[in-house]
């Protein structure tokens, strides 16, 4: 492994050059560095992105156990970005040439201050800024994109944000996927039957920090009458201020629901056994909260 060659040092001929056993063409060299965090310990899975001098990107990944990047390139100019959740990002340059080796050595990345969060009390989504979009494998194949284009919630902050809780309430009749028959095919029994259950609700007052800006939001989700408990990966994006200068907080977050779960079992086969509608629903949230009875722009 070149991560752990990189981390040796040797007097043999055949290991005086960690690279040696590696080909790359004549026209390329090689990148390399090591990540680590403030106390010298590798941060494994930072991601990477390698640019060239217009901007555009030659490569990219992540770094292995060791905290390692290797790339190989061909010769050039080059910027490197290197990001990890709870550290300040890092950027750099590089001259790779033909059948060199470029090292940057050890890259020590520091300790992001954590956002800020939003202050105890009652705060609302903000309608006009936020969406809730779903996809679904369509054949095997491609995936159908959709949204809701009508729901509510309130967000109560409390006095440590572990212990806040959210109440979201969702218009199934409203779902769009941008082809009415579609739509109106999944307000029908086969799908949500929004005549027998009209709304979608999400319920959470398990708010979990998983580090750097990361949270999981847990609760019960009541769906075609039935309940289940979900999790929200979610990751708090900050604080910021509207053009009229009112307060505002955001989060994106993502699950993945299983229709069955909700005895949502309509199904139709196609040639070879191949299911019309995956079975995995991928959902999708970006919210944006503002405080209740602030009565913010629509703008």
């Amino acid at each position: 492994m070149i991560s752990r060659w990189l981390g040796r040092r040797s007097t043999s001929a055949s290991h005086a050059n960690p690279l040696s056993g590696l080909s790359v063409p004549s026209s390329a060299g090689v990148l390399t560095c090591r990540v680590l965090d403030p106390v010298s310990e590798p941060v494994r899975q930072a991601e990477f992105v390698v640019t060239d001098s217009a901007g555009r990107r030659i490569v990219g990944g992540e770094t292995d156990p060791y905290g390692t990047l290797v790339a190989a390139v061909p010769a050039g100019e080059y910027r490197i970005a290197v990001t990890a959740e709870g550290f300040t990002p890092y950027r750099g340059s590089a001259t790779v040439t033909e059948s060199g080796h470029s090292g940057l050595g050890d890259i020590s990345l520091q300790v992001a201050a954590p956002p800020q969060l939003p202050d105890p009390g009652e705060w609302e989504i903000d309608l006009m800024h936020s969406q809730i979009s779903f996809s679904a494998r369509h054949i095997g194949l491609a995936r159908i994109r959709g949204r809701f284009n009508s729901f509510a919630g309130a967000v109560r902050i409390g006095e440590r944000m572990e212990h806040s809780a959210m109440h979201v309430i969702i218009d199934a009749a409203s779902i769009d996927t941008n082809v009415k028959m579609r739509d109106d095919h999944l307000r029908s029994k086969d799908f949500f039957d929004v005549a027998n259950y009209p709304t979608m609700e999400f319920y959470s007052d398990r708010f979990v920090h998983r580090g750097g800006s990361r949270w999981a939001i847990t609760g019960a989700l009541t769906l075609h009458g039935v309940s289940r408990t979900v999790t929200l990966d979610s990751q708090y994006l900050g604080m910021g201020n509207g053009i009229q200068g009112e307060t505002r907080a955001a989060v994106h977050s993502t699950a993945e629901l299983h229709r069955e779960d909700f005895t949502l079992t309509w199904q139709t086969m196609l040639g070879h056994g191949i299911a019309a509608v995956g079975s995995s629903i991928a959902v999708e949230l970006d919210i944006q909260i503002i405080p209740k009875g602030s009565g913010a722009p629509a703008s």
